[in-house]
């Protein structure tokens, strides 16, 4: 019977269902040497959250597959795993709605200043009337810009097109023609889509390409009434140049579910903005949507050690191996 390794909780019907599988074995992710030592000896691994380097596998000569609980996979070298023969699966499709629900929560609370204005009602500070040093900036109408169109952007698009009838425009690697098409959206070079962009927003996987993508140089490039939304990967913005940038008035505001380094510290000066809202990495964050993710993961990892998984591989290319 196959060994698997579970270095994060899982609810107890996707215990059950992996138990059917194979003999598992949980690991609490913070005692590094004891989820090395179980890695040694295990077959599959499914967990979240915890950086598996290729230090952690070496001497893992039994191990065929790795499901992380998520769509991200900056966790993990893929280079390395593919180079050992070890699958590496994800979950994209079960998390798309409910993580861009959570992009378009960011872009309303941030326009309409939500977060700020209900603590200054909560600390009695609303005695008269609203005036304009509480106005917030429209959405409905307004200019989109989606750095990079896949599942989730997608989503994000088809929200922004139907719900509030903006403009959606679009860098990616490829043509979206299913966007296009059904919501308008229009693939421009990055430079354009900053500048026309009221609502900037990132959904790229972190790579050696997508690492500080927004910097200095194109925070400059927005709008200063623009509002810069991060629901990817916190790497892919240069926080201290989004903090100078916040700081100096060179774009109006930021909507932000991930960080360079999460939890976000306490002395992080985007705390002390009034123009931030921050989320602890709430993306996918609901009940229903983890546990599809978890469940996801498991079947994943269970197919991947059948040698029957054909969709949601990371490293296709192992297959060849």
């Amino acid at each position: 019977m196959n060994k698997i390794v579970a270095w994060k909780s899982l609810p107890e019907d996707v215990l059950a269902y992996l138990q059917q599988h194979a003999q598992v074995v949980q690991v609490d992710p913070s005692q590094h040497d004891a989820l090395v030592a179980a890695l040694r000896d295990a077959d599959g691994g499914i967990g979240a959250s915890v950086q598996i380097t290729p230090a952690m596998l070496e001497g893992a000569s039994r191990l065929k597959a790795l499901s992380t609980i998520s769509v991200g996979y900056d966790q993990f070298d893929v280079a390395d795993l593919t180079r050992r023969g070890i699958v590496l699966a994800h979950t994209p499709d079960v998390l798309t709605e409910s993580t861009a629900d959570t992009v378009f929560s960011l872009i309303l609370a941030s326009a309409r200043r939500v977060v700020e204005l209900a603590d200054w009602v909560k600390a009695g500070q609303w005695r008269t009337s609203i005036g304009p040093a509480q106005f917030g900036l429209d959405v409905q109408g307004k200019t989109i810009g989606i750095v990079g169109l896949g599942r989730i952007g997608g989503a994000v698009a088809r929200r922004a097109a139907h719900g509030f009838n903006m403009k959606v425009l679009y860098t990616n690697r490829s043509a979206n023609h299913q966007a296009e098409q059904a919501y308008g959206a229009r693939r421009v070079e990055l430079a354009e889509l900053l500048a026309q962009s009221d609502f900037v927003c990132l959904q790229v996987p972190l790579t050696r390409e997508t690492r500080h993508l927004i910097g200095a140089a194109e925070l400059r490039a927005m709008k200063k009434s623009a509002i810069l939304i991060n629901a990817s990967r916190g790497a892919t913005v240069d926080e201290p140049a989004l903090i100078e940038a916040l700081r100096n008035g060179t774009i109006h505001g930021a909507g932000l579910d991930v960080f360079d380094t999460e939890p976000l510290p306490a002395d992080s000066p985007l705390l002390a903005m009034p123009n931030v809202v921050a989320l602890p990495h709430i993306g996918s964050a609901t009940h229903e949507t983890r546990h599809a993710m978890a469940l996801n993961a498991a079947e994943n990892l269970v197919a991947a050690l059948d040698g029957t998984l054909t969709t949601n591989i990371v490293n296709r290319d192992v297959l060849a191996k």
